[in-house]
């Protein structure tokens, strides 16, 4: 009868009330057996030797993580947590991170930190890129890559239609094209640690490319190449994921109706003079979309979002596909260069992203 009206309020809240596993305070095993059941309900057999050994690769990483890329010295983790040769068996920590015992405050609270930073790593390098990075990144990127020309005698970048073999006058001149280097595990589990609202599988910039142009028109010039030359397939969008600060679509649209009625030929300097201009008439009602990101500076103005690639996997006996998702973003010359050396700096943006990993794995802890 004492038990009907006992709940666990860390897995309740996980399960009925939105929160996430990573911001629970504490566990709530008592015994070893408790232990191996809720593991095996994870995913590994700890009968099986190499899930075992699994887990104590994801230890590793974990410890990796916290001391190498977040800061933490190797003397601040108790040895019994940091030495397998000590801990002996990884369920230990599952049940040191369930004590309320104040002898064992330390014991806990370091034994939750490597808990939420190897069930990060478990999800990340758990997901279809782990095992197709080679085809996923040819196959999203090899379309890019092939309208991209880099003239060596000039010195220019241009976007070209697939279907041209020469440069025509139709070409768009491009300051950068960059392939984005994929998100290692660590970076990712930082970013995943840092936003409370972020999932491994809702990881969507682990591989993108980066139009780099020479004014705000371009960008949007860009865009009207890529869906004309079904370099992206629009309907693939993410729509949420989308930002937009740079110029909003509706008054880009009107200022473009505006200066298409004049019927003659506008310089460039002219085409951003009444951009500009437009904007400043309109920007009580102007509205930009911006994914709002904690760790991004102000500065940082850019258009960018996420389309998915249905990646086809060819096998022996039956091949199978995914959709996968990667990031196209497009600035211009002026907001690139503000990256290069304002606070939207790409180390400081990875600082604030450590701190807040830092932060969010010692919830009680504001000062670390």
């Amino acid at each position: 009868m004492p038990l009907r009206f006992k709940f666990d309020p860390n897995a309740l809240n996980v399960v009925a009330g939105g929160q996430s596993t990573i911001d629970i305070p504490k566990l709530n095993f008592k015994t070893l057996d408790e232990v191996t059941a809720f593991i095996k309900s994870y995913g590994f057999d700890l009968k099986n030797e190499n899930e075992t050994e699994k887990l104590w690769y994801y230890h590793r990483r974990a410890l990796v993580l916290l001391t190498e890329k977040l800061g933490f010295n190797l003397s601040e983790i108790p040895t019994v947590l940091a030495d397998r040769k000590q801990l002996e068996d990884l369920r230990k920590l599952l049940l040191f991170a369930s004590s309320s015992s104040p002898e064992e405050t330390e014991l806990q609270k370091w034994s939750c930190a490597l808990l939420r930073t190897m069930h990060v790593f478990v999800h990340t390098e758990n997901d279809l890129f782990a095992s197709f990075s080679e085809e996923i990144q040819k196959q999203i990127l090899s379309p890019f890559q092939a309208s991209v020309y880099h003239d060596g005698t000039s010195g220019k970048t241009l976007l070209k239609r697939a279907q041209e073999s020469e440069v025509t006058g139709d070409a768009l001149p491009l300051l950068g094209f960059e392939v984005k280097p994929f998100k290692t595990s660590s970076s990712a589990v930082i970013k995943l640690l840092a936003k409370p609202d972020a999932l491994a599988m809702n990881v969507f910039d682990k591989l993108g490319v980066r139009f780099i142009t020479n004014n705000m028109f371009d960008t949007f010039r860009v865009i009207r190449f890529l869906v004309e030359e079904n370099l992206i397939s629009f309907p693939h969008i993410i729509p949420d994921q989308s930002s937009n600060n740079l110029y909003p679509v509706d008054l880009f649209m009107s200022a473009c109706e505006k200066m298409e009625s004049q019927k003659r030929l506008l310089s460039d300097e002219e085409v951003e003079i009444i951009f500009s201009q437009h904007l400043e008439e309109n920007k009580d009602s102007a509205s930009f979309l911006r994914k709002e990101n904690f760790f991004s500076g102000s500065d940082y103005k850019f258009i960018k979002f996420i389309c998915r690639k249905l990646i086809r996997i060819e096998q022996e006996k039956q091949g199978f596909t995914f959709f996968y998702p990667y990031e196209v973003q497009i600035m211009d010359q002026k907001n690139h260069q503000k990256i290069l050396s304002g606070p939207s700096q790409h180390l400081a943006y990875k600082e604030r992203q450590k701190q807040g990993a830092r932060k969010r794995l010692f919830p009680l802890n504001a000062d670390l």
